[in-house]
């Protein structure tokens, strides 16, 4: 009888542990799905007021009494400008200094690159804003010769200093993880130590690296301050990376302050929040099935 109960006892505990770790790690399932809720409850009633066409529209000027503006595009693509732009610069040099910490770097050297790539990735991101507002934006206004250096090649490139950390942790642990083995038998062949690294290590390592891509373009996708305070908060379409602009996370932080609640500004601006989310969500699954794929 005593033997029973203990084995019940057992059985509950056991049980209770399982449904412990099951709640913490449905935690974020809960999470996202309530953010995606919450955000399309406060976004949708937009189309109440306005057509889907006018979100599809080449102006944003939402304070207008009567004949307001919310089209995103202006917004959408100052946001691809800054995007593109910084992953065109963090890729490279995120994955060229994974190939050096990883596979030349000594020890030493290589714990002290690393202790100050998680010292740049501490960096809150309106210091990053001040710098780039103090200093790089007077360098590009004096390089280009523009009336101000508040553009969205500034922007890109804060950017793309703020992705670096995630680049070159994530590519470097993928590096990392390639068996020695794939080097010995280069290395056996007779290829150099540079072309065993471009055209074996590397390529062995592009689902580690595409990772690295994804999660650069979600922290970029998602910044705000840095990029509110050099862009030139302009809501127009940029003709080019030197001109101004306003990313749609931009217009969210400088709006929404400012906005009346339940207004149809109100609903425009959780509408773009619901994009940007959206946006971060397919990029994840489109990179989750190349990476499974190839792998």
């Amino acid at each position: 009888m005593r033997r029973a109960l203990a084995g019940r006892k057992v059985f509950t505990f056991d049980q209770g542990i399982k449904y412990f770790f099951l709640f913490n790690a449905s935690i974020a399932i809960v999470a996202v799905m309530a953010i995606i809720a919450f955000l399309l409850e406060q976004g949708l009633p937009f189309f109440r007021e306005e057509s889907a066409a006018s979100l599809l529209g080449r102006r944003w000027v939402p304070y207008l009494d009567t004949g307001a503006l919310y089209g995103i595009i202006p917004l959408a693509a100052a946001t691809a400008w800054a995007v593109v732009l910084s992953m065109l610069a963090a890729l490279p040099m995120g994955v060229c200094a994974a190939l050096y910490i990883s596979e030349i770097a000594g020890p030493k050297e290589r714990t002290f690159l690393k202790n100050f790539i998680e010292i740049l990735a501490s960096f809150p991101s309106v210091v990053l804003g001040f710098f780039a507002l103090a200093v790089i934006a007077p360098l590009v206004k004096r390089i280009f010769d523009l009336p101000s250096g508040m553009t969205l090649l500034t922007a890109s490139i804060v950017l793309s200093v703020m992705a670096l950390p995630t680049v070159i942790s994530v590519s470097e642990d993928a590096i990392r993880n390639v068996p020695m083995s794939y080097r010995r038998a280069s290395l056996a062949l007779g290829a150099s130590r540079l072309a065993t690294l471009w055209r074996v290590v590397l390529p062995a390592a592009k689902s580690g690296v595409i990772a690295a891509l994804m999660l650069g373009t979600g922290r970029v996708v998602g910044e705000t301050m840095a990029v509110l305070m050099v862009t030139g908060g302009s809501p127009v379409i940029p003709a080019s990376p030197l001109s101004a602009g306003r990313p749609m996370t931009a217009t969210i932080a400088s709006e929404m302050g400012e906005v009346v609640y339940g207004s149809t500004h109100y609903s425009a601006l959780f509408l773009i929040g619901s994009i940007l989310l959206f946006i971060t969500l397919g990029i994840n699954l489109v990179i989750i099935r190349m990476t499974a794929g190839r792998e």
